[in-house]
């Protein structure tokens, strides 16, 4: 076990996962705070490092493409001090930082972990419900609906649109971006096949951010939708039989028997994640039904 604990927060390492805990003090950032504790498994892990400094140094875990919702949600855009995978570190612990980077190194290299992308997310997500606001609107997310409604300084073409609702299934995306300089930001549902105005002051479907620090909770409810779409690097889906019908008959071909190991590897890692306490109940019979699925078609 190798533990380092700061002013910042507290990182843990068990050999199969880092646990981190925000720290409470007023310097830590609010979305962090927000976020709460994470468990992030060794396979969602890339690589890790300590970049130490003139007064401390900062830990820094870096995630494989496509594990977390969080950092597919925000595409990058999130702040050091924001990000849960960042933690300050005062000058006198600089040396249990480097032991911690050296027994996760170790771990990651003992079990062959990969740094390329998943094409499944490894971490849950933010708990639901949760609910967000900008500076014309507000959101609000209970795991299945997306409801959006306006402040009474919106603009006229949001007014007019009305309260906007999204079933999970409506959306093919879900876009966060941070405001920059002049440029305001937004949080955006992209319903299939809709096309959507630029400006996010007159697309009902955004809400305006100008602000961060005050708007964390969009991260949070952008992260808990992105969490539940399909994941953009999954396999393809395989056709149902009845998508089948009219089309030319002929001997199946054979499953890879790499999908079938692929697969079992995938509820191995299920159970390990519900055995974490990452997924609970209820996401670990949904998630473990979709493989089964996924085992049978490709049988």
């Amino acid at each position: 076990m190798a533990e380092l604990m700061t002013r910042d927060g507290t990182w843990a390492f068990d050999g199969e996962a880092v646990r981190i805990v925000p720290g409470s003090e007023r310097g830590v950032h609010r979305l962090r705070q927000e976020l709460g504790e994470q468990t992030v498994p060794l396979a969602a892990v890339a690589s890790i490092s300590y970049e130490p400094g003139r007064k401390g140094g900062r830990l820094r875990l870096r995630l494989r493409d496509g594990a977390d919702p969080l950092l597919q949600a925000t595409g990058g855009h999130l702040p050091d001090e924001a990000s849960p995978y960042h933690l300050s570190v005062e000058a006198d612990r600089a040396g249990v930082a480097e032991y911690f980077v050296d027994e996760v190194r170790r771990s990651l290299l003992l079990e062959e972990i990969p740094e390329g992308p998943c094409d499944h997310y490894l971490l849950p997500g933010p708990a639901v419900p949760v609910s967000g606001a900008g500076v014309d609107g507000t959101a609000t997310f209970d795991g299945e609906r997306v409801a959006v409604s306006w402040r009474w300084n919106t603009t006229e073409h949001k007014k007019h649109a009305g309260p906007q609702e999204f079933a999970v299934g409506d959306l093919a995306a879900v876009e966060w971006q941070p405001p920059a300089g002049l440029e305001s930001g937004f949080l955006r549902f992209r319903p299939h096949g809709v096309k959507l105005p630029s400006a996010p002051e007159h697309d009902p479907h955004a809400i305006e951010l100008w602000g961060f620090k005050k708007e964390s909770g969009t991260v949070l409810l952008a992260a808990a939708v992105t969490a539940r779409l399909p994941h953009p690097k999954a396999p393809a889906r395989r056709p149902a039989p009845t998508e089948l019908a009219g089309r030319p008959t002929g001997p199946a071909p054979a499953a890879p028997a790499d999908d079938h190991d692929t697969l079992l590897r995938r509820l191995r890692e299920l159970g390990d994640l519900r055995r974490d306490g990452i997924l609970s109940e209820d996401e670990f019979t949904a998630a473990k039904a979709a493989v089964l699925e996924r085992f049978n078609g490709a049988g």
